[in-house]
């Protein structure tokens, strides 16, 4: 089908037309006829977020170096944009060359955070193909999800082809290298195209898997149910980092994250037992401050910001974070403005803070997560009271007026101290600010609900009800507010939702259906969440949202995910809830041996450097490095 023309009348129609022309700085249009694999790269949000998405901008400009294969965008379109599109009957389009999404070869889908699920399904019939993976056929496109949210994927399975897991530089080439080999040499059917994706290191197809229920309602086990495919899908892992994103494409309007990025560092090893991210994302790579520097010249040359954001989990925790500020303040001085979006809670982050500040000090952030040191303790959060107040005296001596700190509440453990501790921590900072700036001397606190998310330690936790976090955040607001103190919260309800889709089975795809059936949209966003929608979309899929959002599943009990691999054990999982019952820390295995998580069997270097620090300790002989990691197993198709 030819590109789509006459779409001016539409734009003339909608709030923001820039988010979807297409044409900005550093878009890269290829020739659609010369191309015999095309990718439409697909987040299922807004464009001003989805253009401040880090990975969406490196598959893009991996697929676009390869000869013969064109990468393009698209987005979420606003109600705005839906509702002229369907009074038309204009399908959704690539931004590039606006051709309809349902020509392309591949639509892979970047999974961030559950709010988007509706989302997919609703881009898709705007594109005018089968929401049910079971309902398309061979000339339909594949439909792919990666990124942090394809690892418990099964919630999706009912309109999913192919889970792309863990590090997706990778796995895209080795799926469009497949696509492109299968395409020409014409070699059958769509099931029989997945099956020999399935064997692909880092793949999951949903329907080549059964699972299996226990009475009650919990999940008893998911298997292949065809022979050959493994028992537990192993996530991809790259060994370093791939090359840094230079020519990134610049919006024509504001987005969330309007500057340049760099990622200096991927993985953490705080071991924070919250945290799906700091476990997901092991092994630790880090980038060395020449490259870094190097990066920041060529981004600063293509882009023209004047704003450089050093990416990471924890910014600070670099090896050589010195060395890379230094050189970036040497090379640009207080022409670039540098951001560290993450940092730890210690005075050795303000005073890298300190070395990045240019141009008035107004805000810096901190995240203590919990308003005791027993709290902090349990969720192995390794920060004193002594080292916030620390920290607050010297960003408030060094000129920052403003200080803000985010905690979490409905933690496992959690009392009424502790939430009467984040009212103490506040209130001690706020007077530390008083002493430095008097009145001008801000204190905000802003809090988030737990959310017990697959693959972490709290997998087993449940989560606290509404009434419970409501109750507490109304304790905060009236507290905070008698001490000058001002504070935001997150709305408990909003929470259940996220819940019960981050911990829930294949069974919540009829729920995600009808919900979307019944007009849900951007649910990650307060103006279209909608909670009875949600429970009536529940309750007609005949699902009790308490089922997976307030029950605590047993020790040994299997989770939805468990036949995802991520690396990181779940023996490991169970070893630090059990100590979180017992309220023990576990040490950073960065500064100390490794802890034995699992990753050090894929060969990461640095864990291996650690294991081996371990066995020492022992007197036992370094570890074989011949045969552990994972082989990138891909079938032939001759």
């Amino acid at each position: 089908m030819p590109a789509l023309r006459n779409l001016e009348s539409l734009f003339a129609r909608v709030q923001k037309p820039a988010r979807y022309t297409g044409g900005e700085w550093n878009s890269t249009v290829k020739d659609w006829d010369a191309c015999d694999v095309r990718v439409v790269l697909a987040y299922p949000d807004l464009y001003d977020i989805g253009m401040s998405n880090l990975g969406l901008g490196i598959l893009y400009d991996i697929v676009n170096r390869r000869d013969g294969m064109l990468a393009e965008r698209v987005f979420a379109p606003w109600s705005d944009m839906e509702d002229a599109m369907r009074a038309e009957g204009v399908p959704l389009w690539s931004l590039e060359t606006r051709h309809p999404v349902r020509e392309f070869d591949v639509i892979g889908f970047s999974l961030s955070y559950e709010g988007t699920y509706t989302n997919i399904l609703n881009m898709l019939d705007l594109a005018g193909l089968p929401v049910k993976a079971e309902e398309r056929t061979d000339a339909h496109p594949l439909v792919i999800c990666g990124g942090s949210g394809a690892l418990n994927p099964d919630a999706l399975a009912d309109f999913v082809d192919v889970f792309a897991l863990g590090d997706g530089e990778e796995t895209i080439v080795d799926i469009v290298d497949f696509v492109r080999e299968w395409k020409q040499q014409g070699r059958g059917t769509r099931d029989q195209m997945l099956l020999q994706l399935a064997k692909i290191w880092g793949v999951y197809v949903p329907r080549f898997y059964r699972p299996e229920y226990n009475a009650d309602g919990s999940i008893k086990s998911v298997t292949p149910a065809i022979e050959g495919l493994p028992a537990r899908v192993t996530k991809r892992f790259v060994q370093e980092l791939p090359p840094t994103l230079t020519t990134p494409i610049v919006p024509f309007l504001q987005t969330v994250h309007d500057r340049m990025a760099i990622e200096i560092q991927r993985g953490c090893t705080q071991g924070c037992r919250f945290c799906q991210a700091g476990i997901i994302y092991r092994p630790r790579l880090e980038r060395s401050p020449e490259e870094v520097l190097e990066a920041a010249r060529a981004l600063a040359r293509n882009t023209g910001y004047d704003e450089l954001s050093l990416v990471s989990l924890s910014t600070t925790d670099h090896s050589r974070i010195i060395p890379i500020v230094d050189g970036l303040r040497a090379e640009f001085g207080d022409k670039l403005t540098i951001s560290l979006p993450s940092m730890r809670v210690d005075s050795f982050s303000v005073r890298v803070a300190e070395a990045v500040a240019t141009r008035g000090k107004h805000s810096i952030t901190f995240a203590p997560e919990a308003g005791t040191e027993r709290l902090r303790m349990t969720i192995n959060k390794n920060v004193t009271d002594d080292n916030l107040y620390e920290a607050a005296e010297n960003a408030f001596s060094q000129g920052w007026t403003n200080v803000k700190m985010y905690f979490m509440v409905g933690q496992p453990t959690e009392t009424h101290e502790d939430i009467e501790g984040i009212v103490t921590l506040a209130r001690k900072v706020r007077e530390i600010g008083r002493r430095r700036h008097g009145g001008r001397a801000r204190v905000r606190v802003s809090t988030s609900n737990f959310i017990p998310k697959a693959h972490t330690p709290f997998q087993w936790a449940s989560q606290a009800r509404p009434d419970v976090l409501h109750q507490r955040h109304m304790y905060l607001r009236d507290a905070l507010k008698k001490s000058g103190v001002a504070f935001t919260w997150e709305d408990p309800e909003h929470s259940v939702l996220e819940a019960v889709l981050s911990r829930g089975d294949r069974r919540l795809g009829k729920a995600i259906y009808n919900a979307w059936k019944d007009g849900a949209r951007f649910d990650a966003w307060h103006e279209h969440y909608n909670w009875p929608r949600w429970q009536r979309a529940m309750a007609d899929a005949s699902l009790d949202p308490a089922f997976f959002a307030y029950r605590s599943p047993g020790l040994w009990d299997p989770f939805p995910w468990s036949h995802i691999n991520i690396g990181v054990t779940e023996s490991y999982l169970r070893a630090e809830w059990l100590r979180t019952l017992k309220h023990q820390q576990t040490a950073d295995c960065h500064k100390e041996p490794c802890n034995v998580c699992g990753v050090q069997n894929q060969n990461a270097d640095d864990c291996l450097n650690r294991f081996d620090l371990r066995l020492a300790a022992k007197g036992k002989p370094p570890a074989d490095r011949k045969g552990l990691i994972a082989p990138i197993e891909m079938f032939s198709l001759t």
